[in-house]
């Protein structure tokens, strides 16, 4: 209590300070809350509400409730530098909500007593069993130019239609621009889905300026001791994953990322693979930037027969992802950096293992990949080369993913094409009767 206290005493003085320097008017613009966002925790009844200021204020101050504002807590603030040639500072704030009431909607709004606050936003708290079917938005490669998805994005949240976002990295175009005025404009941007559902992430290759820098500090994710860069969570009858490919290519920040994360996630499988947890989470889903798998004609390392992300860096010793997700039987593989949209067979080995001719997603008998890069950015289109045999749809229409965990053995994925106004333009069922290796 007595910490609070001081804070909001010391924010105090400088607002009585600047009123007498003439200055306030410019200071309270400049700590207004903006660039909103959600996230998970480590904990099912929490959740984080992250933001920013461009001038430091020491409230990080979230009022929320069922009914009203009923529970205030006061979080923490950092200041976060851009590496560019000015050192812009800006100042991220970040609250953890706690001891949420399972699958309840909440109200809230963020900033501080003294100086404003955000408009008011809401979200659902997180329900805590495994038989309920959350619906996600998935999606990657999304700029503040030619972002033709988020319109669309925005929309879907605030009909309440989703219940989280994945976004398969690649944000902005590029956050450390304009000396990091870019990220600005991109968080900007997201908030008006952002602020009402969690917003799940994972680095792309657009993010490594500065060694990842704005990634780190503008997201929160869970497991933070890892810098966003590789975590888990679970939601319903699923354990999501998501990976960092960018380890496997960005060598100058050392190899040190690469390794832990291999080592750490061969521990979460290990761990989401015990029988009493296959059998309460059977799903296991990953993300992660960089496809093992695509048939565009950019010479990326997807199209590779032997792409470090697929099979590693033979030179380093270091192991490329596919062979441990089969061996753990993870289940659907979600990636993006190609500016298109691209559903897999289900496919081991660069070989095809359908379930059967009439019905391939029924018991696959190897993971099933999507790769969902075509949001929209000023890039454009990433155009695709011959077919190849694991190749089931393709097409380079803007859009997104929606993917609907219906229950333990049964997954529906569409995908939307933005330039056909919401058209679906393709869509499958997932069916499986059996999890893990033993499936396969």
């Amino acid at each position: 209590m007595m910490g609070v206290m001081s804070l909001i005493a010391s924010t105090v003085a400088v607002v009585v300070l600047l009123m007498l320097t003439g200055r306030l008017d410019a200071y309270t613009d400049s700590v207004q809350p903006e660039q909103i966002h959600l996230s998970y925790s480590n904990v099912p009844t929490e959740m984080t509400v992250t933001w920013t200021t461009l001038n430091l204020t020491y409230d990080s101050v979230v009022q929320y409730g069922t009914d009203g504002f009923r529970t205030t807590l006061n979080g923490t603030v950092k200041g976060f530098t851009d590496g560019g040639k000015e050192r812009r500072v800006v100042y991220i704030h970040t609250t953890t909500l706690t001891n949420l009431k399972p699958g309840q909607r909440y109200v809230y709004h963020c900033g501080s007593p003294t100086l404003g606050w955000s408009s008011v936003y809401w979200f659902n708290a997180m329900k805590s069993t495994t038989t309920w079917s959350p619906r996600l938005l998935l999606f990657g490669d999304m700029g503040t130019v030619n972002g033709r998805s988020l319109t669309r994005i925005q929309s879907e949240v605030q009909q309440g239609r989703a219940d989280a976002i994945l976004h398969v990295g690649d944000f902005g175009y590029d956050l450390h621009d304009d000396d990091g005025r870019k990220a600005d404009l991109f968080m900007r941007q997201i908030e008006p889905a952002a602020g009402y559902v969690p917003y799940m992430v994972c680095p792309g290759n657009h993010e490594a300026s500065y060694n990842f820098t704005h990634y780190v500090n503008r997201f929160n994710m869970p497991q933070p001791n890892h810098d966003n860069m590789f975590y888990s969570f679970d939601i319903g009858p699923a354990h999501i994953i998501s990976l960092n490919t960018e380890a496997y290519f960005f060598m100058f920040y050392g190899t040190e990322r690469l390794f832990a994360q291999y080592n750490w996630l061969e521990a979460d499988l290990k761990k989401a693979t015990t029988p009493e947890a296959r059998a309460e989470r059977p799903w296991i889903i990953t993300m992660g930037h960089r496809p093992m798998y695509c048939s565009n004609n950019d010479k990326d390392d997807c199209t590779r027969n032997e792409g470090f992300v697929r099979t590693g860096i033979p030179a380093l010793n270091a192991p490329g992802l596919e062979k441990i997700l089969y061996k753990y039987g993870v289940d659907l593989e979600f990636w993006a950096h190609e500016h298109s949209y691209e559903r897999l067979w289900p496919v081991y080995n660069r070989m095809v293992y359908n379930g059967s001719v009439e019905e391939p997603y029924t018991n696959p008998k190897a993971p099933v990949h999507i790769v969902t890069g075509s949001a929209g950015c000023k890039e454009d289109h990433d155009n695709f080369g011959e077919g190849s045999p694991w190749s089931a749809f393709r097409a380079i229409d803007y859009g997104y993913t929606r993917m609907n965990i219906v229950n333990t053995s049964h997954i529906y994925l569409e995908q939307v094409s933005d330039e056909k106004d919401g058209e679906v333009i393709d869509k499958i069922w997932i069916i499986k009767n059996v999890h893990g290796p033993q499936a396969w």
